[in-house]
């Protein structure tokens, strides 16, 4: 007799399988099954993890022998807690796999690539003989890949108003970019030293397995975690003159193409962050050909939250994440996800978390007629869909209120109500920084950075304004969940 709790239906069952009783308690169905092995529910393995077509479309092996990257979330309501759970899964995996588990992630994930088989093995060991509350295992989801989702927008943003007036150009402020890291080689980080003094030996990557090194955090050859950082900090000195601007622009003999065309810059100053004097620290999750996961995310977050800030300095302000995968509602409730949870996390420990919304806010729709290209809403990608972050679109360069929201931007709400994204900043066609050998090349941002960099200039202690950042709540069609708001002191 192998005992089988099952949170479903009897259509989790093997087809051969006769369950032979059945006690209904609530919405719970215990089945007992003789001569069996203990039921494998998708409720236990995710769906995606099981399916090889959903597998194939994000880019993993459909074949069920490949190593696949998975994330195990532990059972919270075991009997004895955290570490009892842990205990478990260490005796489920020795047993089943013969060996040891990686160690955890942010207390309750542990990260791993095994293959479906193994899974299997692994869960079947910890179903046997065990009690819902004895069970090392909650569920088992896939280590989904994420990916990569100003002159003109400072004055669209008042940020050169607020310099001028306040001095509020990110002095003594700190923002961490989780991204494919940042070249320090680079001259739009000298200047002001952006990423050196205190902030020189913070920087991580988390692209490999085991301990995060500083170094390969230092090198970008992805280009995207420059491009971010160039548009939140740093800024060229006066009278330079080995650079280049361009702007990309319709090409007319092509129209479904661009091209990128020369814009002259009166001075080399102009070509700086909306906070030039902030100091960047980097976080690297994506590799030199913009792979990663979301457990990537996940330590670097966890990073920050325990070895970086700790329980009472705050060295890291504010966090930007212009990373992500889109989101849907089979895999988790909204907002729940361990990525989210993780953002979650480290708002309500004081740190400014800014998210990108994503690029998935426009596609094809079938019509009786005809297929028409339109803007969805609901759209919004994971972490983005977290509670308590700014969340932000994307709009127009320096006509927001003309034009509106980008057509590509992802539109809220959120899947559970909530409204979506908190903010629209003006970057459809802003600039970067990205080395281009002899030339330095500045072109396309993105609405994260934009938004990072817009609140590092307002949280500047200063005589004439002081800021404050503190957890909210706001309303919501289905919950009170909470916010972020800055308020003048």
């Amino acid at each position: 007799m192998f005992p089988a709790t099952v949170l479903g239906l009897a259509e989790f069952l093997p087809a051969a399988a006769d369950p032979g009783h059945q006690e209904l308690a609530g919405d719970l169905v215990e089945v007992q099954v003789a001569s069996a092995p203990p039921v494998l529910s998708d409720e236990i393995i995710a769906e995606a993890l099981l399916d090889p077509d959903e597998r194939e479309r994000m880019g993993l092996p459909r074949g069920d022998d490949a190593d696949l990257p998975i994330v195990i979330e532990l059972n919270l309501q075991h009997t004895r807690g955290l570490g009892g759970a842990a205990a478990r899964l260490r005796d489920d995996w020795k047993k089943a796999l013969d060996g040891r588990p990686p160690p955890l992630t942010a207390e309750i994930y542990c990260q791993a690539d095994l293959t479906i088989h193994q899974l299997k093995a692994l869960v079947s060991q910890d179903l046997t003989g065990a009690s819902a509350t004895d069970r090392a295992i909650y569920r088992i989801w896939p280590d989904f890949p994420v990916q990569p989702l100003i002159d003109r927008s400072c004055s669209t943003v008042k940020a050169d108003a607020a310099n001028r007036s306040y001095d509020a150009a990110g002095r003594g402020i700190v923002w961490a970019v989780i991204d494919s890291g940042i070249d320090k080689q680079h001259p739009h980080f000298a200047q002001y030293k952006t990423l050196g003094g205190d902030v020189a030996k913070l920087h991580r990557d988390f692209t490999q397995k085991g301990n995060p090194r500083l170094t390969p955090a230092l090198c970008d050859g992805l280009g995207h975690g420059t491009h971010v950082a160039g548009i939140i900090a740093g800024g060229l000195a006066p009278g330079r003159k080995d650079y280049r601007v361009t702007q990309q622009v319709q090409d007319p003999e092509d129209p479904k193409r661009t091209r990128a065309q020369d814009r002259k810059i009166a001075d080399s100053a102009l070509l700086a962050g909306m906070a030039p004097h902030a100091n960047l620290v980097s976080l690297k999750v994506l590799d030199d050909a913009g792979r990663g996961s979301s457990m990537n995310v996940v330590r670097a977050l966890e990073h920050v939250r325990t070895q970086i800030n700790g329980q009472k300095l705050m060295r890291v302000h504010g966090v930007n994440l212009s990373v992500g995968y889109d989101f849907d509602a089979k895999w988790f409730a909204c907002g729940q996800s361990p990525l989210c949870v993780e953002v979650n996390r480290l708002v309500r420990s004081g740190v400014v978390v800014v998210i990108a919304a994503g690029n998935t806010g426009y596609g094809v729709l079938s019509t009786l007629q005809r297929q028409t290209t339109v803007s969805f809403a609901m759209t919004i990608n994971d972490p983005g869909n977290a509670d308590l972050p700014i969340t932000v679109g994307s709009t127009h360069r320096d006509m927001p209120h003309t034009y509106g929201v980008s057509y590509f931007s992802s539109k809220g709400p959120t899947g559970d109500g909530r409204p979506s994204p908190t903010w629209s900043p003006p970057v459809s066609a802003s600039r970067r920084a990205r080395r281009v050998s002899p030339w330095r090349r500045l072109t396309r941002s993105r609405a994260g950075p934009s938004t990072s960099r817009t609140v590092a200039r307002a949280w500047v202690r200063h005589e004439a304004l002081l800021f404050r950042m503190e957890v909210r709540d706001r309303p919501s069609p289905r919950r009170r969940s909470g916010g972020v708001k800055l308020e003048a002191a």
